[in-house]
């Protein structure tokens, strides 16, 4: 399969169900279609949708926005410089909030009468925090990071855009295009699950659509050149052939 429209995609569901639009409406199908999406976005980060911006943190500041749009963040390099990103970056380690509060109140408790704000230095650490509509750079969710820094420090931060979601509206975008296999039987699953049909159609397709993950994150990887920083492997494992 080359790549797939909405359209099709609305008339191939109802084709394998063998149910009608009187079941599978159209409000019905685009609810299920854009449930597939979702499962897709999360089980394969698309490459097409990887982007970088750079930032800059701001002394005695310990927070930022979120990308505008960003899906979720890969990573994030500081430099210590305020004036270009030559050289090596560091990256910094991905945490939680708790961990986070309790690093400083670590270093401020038994220590002094220092406030969070006063753990100053290059930052090591961030965490998430904050809704991620997606809809602009202060809806995305925002970032802690810590120590505060003590200057002003370039950044790069590498994140996923939310990928444009195929409707009615929009007939194709690039998971309709180069993995519209897999978006089928992932909206087979959808389907199979809304109408309560037999469970062996649903593991066939739950299983096909497994198998196209497997193809198409194992063409993603071979395309790249290196692996992330922390991470460079998919949510569901890919299978190495025997030697």
């Amino acid at each position: 399969m080359s790549g797939i429209s909405y359209n099709t995609l609305v008339t191939q569901i109802r084709n394998y169900t063998e149910v009608d639009s009187n079941v599978l409406t159209t409000d019905t199908l685009e609810s299920l279609i854009l449930n597939a999406q979702q499962r897709i976005f999360l089980d394969i980060p698309m490459d097409s949708d990887r982007f970088a911006s750079q930032g800059t943190f701001v002394a005695d500041d310990n927070t930022i926005n979120v990308p505008a749009g960003a899906f979720f963040v890969r990573g994030i390099e500081v430099f210590n410089s305020t004036a270009n990103t030559n050289g090596a970056g560091q990256w910094l380690e991905k945490k939680d909030q708790t961990y986070i509060s309790e690093y400083v109140g670590k270093l401020t408790g038994p220590e002094g009468s220092q406030t969070g704000q006063d753990v100053t230095g290059l930052p090591k650490y961030y965490a998430m925090f904050g809704g991620a509509t997606g809809l602009s750079s202060t809806t995305s969710g925002g970032i802690y990071v810590a120590p505060t820094p003590d200057a002003n420090y370039l950044f790069n931060i590498y994140y996923n855009k939310m990928p444009a979601t195929l409707e009615s509206g929009n007939q194709t975008n690039y998971v309709s295009l180069n993995f519209p296999q897999g978006l089928l039987y992932a909206c087979l699953v959808e389907a199979y699950g809304f109408l309560k049909g037999p469970m062996d159609m649903l593991t066939l397709y739950e299983n096909k659509y497994k198998q196209e993950v497997q193809k198409f994150a194992g063409a993603q990887i071979g395309r790249r050149r290196r692996d992330d920083y922390t991470d460079g492997t998919i949510r569901i494992p890919v299978k190495s052939p025997s030697p």
